[in-house]
């Protein structure tokens, strides 16, 4: 089914809008694979937060045309799947792990502002942790030197208890 003019307008309008916002975006040939395995791999990005979209090359290169990804036009060929994602990782994550489980569906390239990425550049960045879990590393990594003080305060006041308890039994015992 054909776009007319203002529905190819609207369509370059919106992937531009998310290419504006994106960290990183990864093409991906989908030839021959099922609707059914589409509709799980669209399912899979919407929860990691990745904007997935089967859309014309030529609309997508107009899309990109004036931004950090303008370099990834080259590789605009052929049936393709853009996953873009505000999360550096996530896109990248998303379409690999889909990509391990189907052989028709391709990574073709990807990109960061400024750097197209090769297929195994684009695995090597799905196999980082995310942005979660790096400021999970880090808070953890700040947290512990303060836990591991307050242990040791707490220390103190527990063990000159557990000393008074000890003597107390002590003289208990003596008394009994």
């Amino acid at each position: 089914m054909s776009l007319n003019l203002d529905d190819k307008k609207a369509a370059v309008a919106e992937i531009g809008a998310k290419v504006a916002d994106a960290q990183s975006i990864v093409l991906a040939e989908y030839r021959g694979l099922e609707v059914g395995d589409m509709t799980v791999l669209r399912a899979k990005a919407r929860n990691a937060g990745v904007y997935l979209r089967v859309l014309k090359n030529t609309l997508a290169r107009r899309a990109v045309t004036g931004t950090p990804f303008e370099s990834l036009a080259e590789h605009m060929i052929g049936p393709l799947a853009y996953g873009i994602s505000t999360d550096p990782v996530a896109a990248a994550k998303v379409l690999s792990e889909f990509a391990k489980a189907n052989e028709k569906f391709v990574i073709k390239a990807g990109a960061m502002p400024g750097l197209v990425m090769t297929p195994k550049q684009v695995a090597t960045l799905a196999t980082m942790p995310s942005r979660e879990e790096l400021l999970a590393k880090l808070l953890g990594t700040m947290q512990a030197p303060v836990a591991k003080f307050v242990q040791t305060l707490n220390e103190v006041p527990a063990r000159f208890v557990r000393t008074v308890a000890a003597v107390r039994d002590q003289k208990e015992k003596q008394a009994a």
